[in-house]
């Protein structure tokens, strides 16, 4: 299997930059008019499956949303991550799983080792108890040729707070994680497979996102503020590596499948647009 950083690449040049998430608000499955239970959960979940992996680059399954209906709800994301991939989309876990030692490992077993029932092509990972700390992660990712977005510096007003302190060397720790992600994709091409969590909405930051010579998950279109034209404003010249992210906002016009789909390509037409201008 090729590595994912080049999964990614070309997944983004066929279907285009855009990753669908599957977060199944309570909110959101009364709105479908569905229980809020696990049978609810799986109609919801596989429905948006259907919809979006067989046409968006990625999917990305907030674990948490099916994780609070117990056995019940792992079990449904389970089924939704062989489903899409089955579908052709690469599955990108949203897990923001972060510790030290045989925990990560144990981690990176669950949801990057082929032998588990919860592999998906890349997870999201905290580096905020030290980027070391994630090299069990990055192991087991290089060695199964999956990738690992690490939250580098994310939109929620909370996040400066640790992500813009500076460390001894006088760099912000998000620029720091920024550099280690480069240093482990220096030379992969046409990417490494660590990429970084940036929020849409960071507004100018700065640094030179290129450098990162790997994916750039931006979580925050839509619902969250963010707008396909923001995107320049963050990213630069490095546009071409970016993958927004939207949930809500085309989860909420659902149940329809064709509804969802008409919802995607409309919001995909949106960044589509901005990140190919030259």
């Amino acid at each position: 299997m090729a590595t994912f950083g080049a999964r990614y690449r070309a997944a983004l040049d066929q279907r285009g930059p855009l990753c669908g998430g599957i977060d199944p608000h309570a909110s959101l499955l009364a709105a479908w008019g569905l229980p809020d239970d696990a049978s609810g959960l799986e109609r919801f979940a596989l429905t948006a499956v259907e919809a979006l992996a067989p046409r968006l680059a990625v999917v990305k399954p907030q674990s948490a949303f099916f994780e609070r209906f117990g056995s019940r709800g792992v079990a449904v994301l389970e089924q939704v991550i062989a489903t899409a991939r089955e579908a052709g989309a690469l599955v990108l876990l949203d897990v923001k799983r972060g510790d030290i030692g045989s925990t990560v490992q144990a981690y990176a077993d669950a949801y990057l080792d082929p032998a588990s029932p919860l592999r998906a092509d890349a997870i999201t990972a905290s580096p905020f108890l030290g980027f070391g700390s994630l090299q069990p992660l990055l192991g087991t990712a290089a060695k199964f040729d999956g990738g690992v977005f690490v939250l580098a510096q994310t939109s929620n007003p909370e996040g400066p707070q640790v992500q813009q302190a500076r460390t001894e060397a006088g760099r912000t720790v998000a620029g720091d994680i920024l550099d280690r992600i480069a240093a482990v994709n220096a030379g992969e091409s046409p990417l490494g497979s660590v990429g970084a969590v940036v929020g849409a909405t960071v507004e100018s930051t700065g640094e030179n996102f290129a450098a990162v010579n790997g994916p750039l998950l931006a979580p925050g279109i839509g619902t969250q503020g963010g707008t396909a034209a923001d995107l320049r404003t963050v990213f630069g010249e490095a546009l071409r590596n970016v993958l927004p992210s939207s949930s809500r906002e085309i989860l909420r016009a659902g149940p329809s499948v064709q509804a969802l789909r008409d919802a995607a390509d409309r919001t995909l037409e949106s960044v589509r647009a901005i990140l190919t201008q030259s």
